[in-house]
This record gives structure tokens, C-alpha cells and sequence, in this order.
């Protein structure tokens, strides 16, 4: 059943190219309709802070409960999460992060690990407050967020996960993007090239993530970690993260609850957003004052 759940996941960066190429909503340099803001090139709210090796870049946004804002892997960027930011600065504090290799952030030199990526997260944290914060990540920005609230569990009031269920070596086979396969000049990769400190290490950086992708475990040891409450939501035709993956992960986080939205993929938040954010809201405001 595993093998025919995930062959499909071999060709999960091409489909993610095509998609993003395609959706200006995963372009960094996207914004909303009708909105002036930029979202991760606004340089009156963007700030840097030293975490380990690599300079991580971020966009501070409203007042209130800070909730730290986690993109996708790859493809992903601040601009992805914009009408996140929109709807949730009026009564937040967002905190919008680039994670290394992405938008304004340095890739560094460390192996990438999501114990490295949680660690430039808390950095970041710690730059804006000693509160304890809600995060919302979305795919690669979700397995960052359950392992930070597995570190740190003292910091993480909340955590809402999509596209991000039970996964281990084998499960899928990502292969690394180069020079030859994808198309530098698009106006896609032209932006996101324009954005990055250290643009001539694109490909080192894209092989450096095929091989952490083709290893990463996210299982048992890591969800029954978790101990603040976990909303798991999901595309129902989600190919990165099928549907029985996320819903193993669902049954193994302790206090977590679950959201399927019906027909919507990968990317759900861009299909469906009020479905996703009747969602959210109910988790969002349970139990904080």
C-alpha cells in the first residue's frame, strides 16, 4: 500500500515547479490584490538576526499572541503566506521568516537538519520575544514547527501543521533540481535568484535538500513528543503528504486535532483559504485570552 501511497512523490519537485510557476500566490515577490505590501522584500518591517551559521531574515507585522509563520521547502517563501499575514495581523503578531537558503536568508554551511532549522527558528523567536508563541507552518515548514515544539516545548503555545503527516527513508525518492532542469530565467527564478545573498549556491543548496528530503524521519519518537495542542490540516488530494500519512500523524500526536479539506491539493491554503481559516480560527482562539 506504502509503495503505491508514495510513487507518486518521485516526482514531487517537478509538480511543485509547474505549480509554483504557475501561482503567483508561492512567488516571493507576491502580494495580495489590491495590497502595497510586498511581503518578504518590505524592507521597513524586515530584520536579520545571527543564528548559527547563517544570517536569517524576517518581517514583523500587527500587535498581540506572537505567531510565527513557516513556508514550504524549495519553492516556498514569505510571499507565499501573505493572505495568512493579512488576516491575522490585526490581532497578532506575526512574525514572517525566510528559513536559510530562502528569500533574504544565507544557506550557512552546517548539514541541513530540522533540529538546525528549529534552532534558527527559536533564534528568530528570541530576537522578537521571551513569550511563548503559536506556529503555523505549512509542508517543510511544518515538520520545522513539529520539531520545534518536540525541543521546546516550554515556547510553542500552539502549532498548526498542513501538509505535513508521518514520513521516513523510502517513502519517497526526491530528485535533486539542476541548472538543466529548471529554467533559470523565468521570471520566477529570476526573482527568487535576485533575492538570495549567495545566489552561484543555488545548486549545491538544491542537492544539499534532496539528500535531507530522501532522509528526514517524521514518526512516533517525534509526535508523541508533542505536547501542546496540534491542529493537523490537509488538502484531501494532497500528493506531497497522502492523506493516510497525515492522519497516522494525527493519531499519534497526543492532543491534536484534524482538518481535511475536500478536494484541494498540496497547497490547499491557495485553493480553499476560507475553508482553511474556518479552520483555524476555532484552534486559534480556544483556551488563549
Amino acid at each position: 500500500m506504502w509503495s503505491k501511497l508514495f510513487l507518486v512523490l518521485s516526482i514531487i519537485l517537478a509538480f511543485s515547479n509547474v505549480h509554483a510557476q504557475n501561482n503567483p500566490g508561492r512567488n516571493s515577490q507576491a502580494s495580495n490584490e489590491g495590497n502595497k505590501i510586498v511581503y518578504g522584500v518590505n524592507q521597513e518591517a524586515g530584520q536579520y538576526v545571527q543564528a548559527g551559521d547563517a544570517k536569517i531574515y524576517y518581517e514583523l507585522y500587527g500587535s498581540g499572541q506572537p505567531i510565527i509563520l513557516l513556508h514550504g521547502g524549495l519553492m516556498g517563501s514569505i510571499g507565499e503566506m501573505a493572505e495568512f499575514i493579512e488576516n491575522l495581523k490585526p490581532n497578532y503578531q506575526v512574525i514572517a521568516m525566510a528559513t536559510r537558503g530562502h528569500g533574504k536568508s544565507e544557506i550557512g554551511t552546517a548539514p541541513i537538519t530540522y533540529e538546525l532549522k528549529a534552532n534558527d527558528v527559536m533564534e528568530v523567536v528570541n530576537a522578537v520575544t521571551q513569550d511563548s508563541v503559536i506556529i503555523l507552518g505549512f509542508s517543510d515548514g511544518a515538520y520545522t514547527g513539529y520539531k520545534v515544539a518536540s525541543m521546546y516545548p516550554e515556547r510553542v503555545k500552539k502549532l498548526i501543521a498542513i501538509g505535513a503527516g508521518e514520513q521516513k527513508p523510502g517513502l519517497r525518492k526526491v530528485v535533486p533540481l539542476t541548472k538543466e532542469t529548471v529554467n533559470l530565467e523565468s521570471e520566477f527564478w529570476r526573482q527568487k535568484l535576485a533575492l538570495m545573498p549567495e545566489p552561484g549556491r543555488i545548486e549545491e543548496f538544491w542537492l544539499a535538500m534532496a539528500d535531507f528530503y530522501n532522509t528526514m524521519v517524521a514518526g512516533k519518537a517525534l509526535f508523541m513528543s508533542i505536547k501542546c495542542p496540534v491542529l493537523l490540516m490537509s488538502g484531501e488530494l494532497d500528493r506531497n503528504a497522502p492523506l493516510p500519512t497525515v492522519i497516522n500523524a494525527y493519531n499519534m500526536i497526543p492532543n491534536s486535532q484534524l482538518s481535511i479539506i475536500p478536494n484541494t491539493g498540496h497547497v490547499v491554503f491557495m485553493e480553499n483559504f476560507e475553508a482553511v481559516w474556518a479552520s483555524m480560527v476555532p484552534f486559534l482562539k480556544d483556551g488563549l485570552k
